[in-house]
């Protein structure tokens, strides 16, 4: 896992509509760069409307948020659209920035251990470096959360 004050890793993605998203697309501005295990499922469900819910504090405070999954991009786009989700979400089949970033994981589930996604946010600083990490945070509480570490 990175610790503030951490170079963020560099990552090239595609995003929804199938276009490559680079970290240093957004230099010298605050990145709100979150991690979640699954498009619509009800956690992850929940965390990304909160963040949709509150997307103009986000950009009143001059933060992107940018969400990552495993999901393909055509999955993206069906989430996207679902809840109407104004913010860049990333396609990470590949695991590129999901290892980069530490949150490819040991899980336990119901005694089973599993490798996979654990819900992290990171806040990226205009200079690129971490300004907080979140681990293993709650999908309910963590918009709120990153709004007031902004």
């Amino acid at each position: 896992m990175l610790n503030i004050g951490d170079k963020a890793p560099a990552f090239t993605l595609k995003d929804k509509d199938g276009a490559d998203v680079s970290l240093s697309d957004f230099a010298g501005k605050k990145v709100v760069l979150y991690f979640y295990p699954k498009d619509n499922t009800p956690g992850c469900s929940r965390q990304a409307c909160a963040f949709a819910a509150s997307y103009r504090e986000f950009k009143k405070k001059g933060a992107v948020v940018i969400g990552v999954s495993r999901d393909s991009v055509a999955s993206h786009v069906k989430f996207a659209d679902k809840f109407s989700l104004p913010f860049i979400l990333l396609s990470d089949p590949e695991l590129e920035a999901i290892r980069a970033y530490g949150v490819w994981q040991e899980k336990k589930n119901y005694g089973k251990v599993t490798m996979g996604v654990v819900r992290t946010t990171f806040i990226i600083d205009g200079d690129g470096k971490i300004a907080a990490v979140m681990p293993k945070v709650n999908p309910d509480g963590n918009a709120a959360q990153v709004l007031e570490l902004l």
